[in-house]
């Protein structure tokens, strides 16, 4: 029996007009200029309503190689739903205004039998934005080629956990055919968010939200989820997917295939100049495979 996870955010947080939607993504995707490349086997991107991160997003997505994947692991954080574990969907399709993606049963089932997972509720499933709004993207990429989704939804996890997951999840990295795309917007700056570090010499708030953010992206890019961990202990950035992205780190470094992680863009929805001010931070990353022979430099 066929259920169908509705595009919820759709005519809110991006236009229902497939059309217009088709357009959008086109012209982001184009200003991107990026190569496609096969060698980029996960990415980092934002989630945010498309008028304010539509545009960073296509600097993840521009550059995936459609060709040889046929299954993408979406991993969202949990905006709305506390579980200190990891959830999978009930669903069995995803549904954009540009085309459905099917989910892929037979891995939702490999997944739930390890134990380790829980199912969300389908309303759980419709309200989380953080998977929904890389899903356009991904079926306009993967416009013409067969591929289907595994989401997993992200919950509040332990450091031990986060290790725990990434351990599991790391066998799919080693099968070319299996693409990662993680959900993370970046600092959540303001009295809004009950965020408002600022460190003054660094000039103006919004140069020292970058700086805090790029120290961040700088540890990403190191690798070491540990290192990441201590980042988030010293100094609270308000990294929404900061569980995702824990993982996404743990199953490179238990894989065999070694990749690294590069940002590739980092924008602001606006500049904070005063207290009052606020904003959230965006950035888009790839993990492509490390060159053959690179390992042997270090």
């Amino acid at each position: 029996m066929e259920r169908v996870r509705k595009a919820s955010h759709a005519g809110s947080w991006y236009t229902n007009n497939a059309r217009k939607l088709e357009e959008e993504l086109d012209g982001w995707l184009r200003a991107a200029g990026l190569t496609k490349s096969p060698d980029v086997r996960a990415i980092i991107a934002p989630h945010a309503g498309y008028s304010y991160s539509g545009r960073c997003a296509a600097y993840a997505f521009g550059n995936i190689d459609p060709t040889n994947i046929s299954r993408v692991f979406l991993l969202g954080p949990s905006h709305h739903y506390y579980t200190p574990k990891c959830a999978l969907s009930r669903t069995t399709v995803y549904s954009t205004p540009i085309g459905d993606l099917p989910v892929d049963q037979e891995v939702i089932e490999e997944l739930s039998a390890t134990g380790k997972f829980e199912f969300m509720d389908h309303n759980v499933d419709e309200a989380e934005h953080s998977m929904e709004m890389h899903l356009p993207y991904l079926s306009k990429v993967f416009q013409g080629y067969n591929v289907k989704v595994v989401p997993i939804l992200v919950g509040a996890l332990s450091s031990e956990n986060e290790a725990m997951y990434g351990q599991l999840l790391s066998k799919y990295v080693d099968d070319p055919k299996n693409f990662f795309s993680i959900s993370s917007d970046f600092c959540h700056w303001g009295s809004r968010f009950s965020y408002t570090y600022y460190d003054k010499s660094h000039g103006a708030i919004h140069k020292s939200i970058e700086a805090l953010d790029r120290l961040g992206m700088e540890i990403i890019e190191s690798g070491d989820p540990d290192a990441f961990k201590q980042y988030l202990r010293e100094y609270e950035n308000t990294i929404c997917g900061r569980h995702p992205i824990s993982v996404l780190l743990h199953m490179l470094k238990h894989c065999s295939t070694k990749s690294k992680v590069g940002f590739v863009r980092y924008e602001q929805s606006s500049q904070c100049k005063s207290m009052r001010d606020s904003s959230v931070s965006y950035a888009s990353a790839a993990a492509k495979i490390d060159a053959p022979g690179e390992e042997d430099k270090e």
